[in-house]
């Protein structure tokens, strides 16, 4: 019996995964995994809706499960790649879609893929796994080319962080992170109802779509994330004493934020995207 997923607080937190699928009988799946399976057709089909897939796209796929979310996909797509780690599931993928030569099927981690073996534009469509959400999404965004769109399902709360503004709780690191990247929009809200058996926690489904010309090119990007976390690192504190954390100089810090118009006793959260950019190029990489 699967295990209620747990909540997914950090980029290597919670062990729930929720996967898609009929009901094909008693597989023998990874128990870590705390599997629960989309078995609502309907939200099945509406995620596909949010990628816009057509016939000239190709699609990857993550965790595809029992195969709900595949089966349409093949109905919809010129070719599709399916990642699945679990053995059972694999070999259960493998047998019902023996007959489909347009689906290339892999048993191994998402993590160790390189979406660069597709050998051709693609569009992520995904019930993600839980307890590696966070890491999964930057390793495509990071990968050379990204995805033309990501359109992924993923816990409530991970949801609302991405999709934070400042100045509010949920606005932090990972907000940041992915804004450098890519413009991010909720298509919907996936009920517990929805899955065999149903979580513990809701879901949500993003859209992400990488952006053509991010503002910091990829050599300034680390650099620019060792600026949020410092600023984020403890919530309330001004942003002076916040880029402590650097080791730069204080009067390197106060001229930086001198150049970039910024008082030094703003607090990190209330700043957008844009001052942060500002910032990290205004402030010398510590490397």
């Amino acid at each position: 019996m699967s295990r209620p997923p747990r909540p997914d607080r950090s980029a290597d937190a919670s062990a729930s995964r929720h996967n898609g699928g009929k009901d094909s009988g008693t597989i023998r799946t990874l128990k870590s995994l705390g599997q629960h399976f989309l078995a609502d057709k309907g939200m099945a089909a509406r995620i596909v809706d949010g990628a816009d897939v057509g016939p000239d796209d190709t699609v990857l796929e993550i965790g595809p499960g029992r195969g709900i979310l595949t089966d349409i996909l093949l109905s919809r797509a010129k070719r599709v790649v399916a990642i699945e780690l679990d053995r059972g599931l694999h070999g259960l993928l493998e047998e019902r879609f023996a007959d489909e030569p347009r689906l290339t099927l892999h048993h191994r981690d998402a993590l160790k893929f390189d979406p660069a073996t597709i050998g051709e534009p693609y569009k992520l469509v995904a019930n993600l796994p839980y307890q590696v959400t966070t890491p999964l999404l930057f390793h495509l965004l990071e990968s050379t080319p990204p995805p033309d769109c990501m359109v992924v399902m993923i816990q409530e709360e991970v949801a609302h962080r991405i999709l934070a503004q400042p100045g509010t709780r949920e606005y932090g690191v990972l907000t940041l992170g992915v804004a450098l990247r890519a413009g991010a929009k909720k298509v919907m809200t996936v009920k517990p109802g929805a899955f065999s058996p149903p979580p513990k926690v809701r879901s949500t489904v993003i859209r992400l779509t990488p952006l053509a010309s991010p503002p910091l090119p990829e050599g300034e990007q680390a650099h620019f994330m060792r600026v949020v976390r410092a600023a984020m690192g403890t919530r309330r504190k001004t942003l002076k004493n916040a880029l402590g954390a650097l080791k730069l100089p204080n009067e390197t810090v106060l001229e930086a934020l001198d150049q970039c118009g910024l008082d030094p006793q703003v607090r990190g959260e209330t700043l957008g995207l844009e001052a942060f950019v500002q910032l990290a190029r205004a402030l010398p990489s510590s490397n």
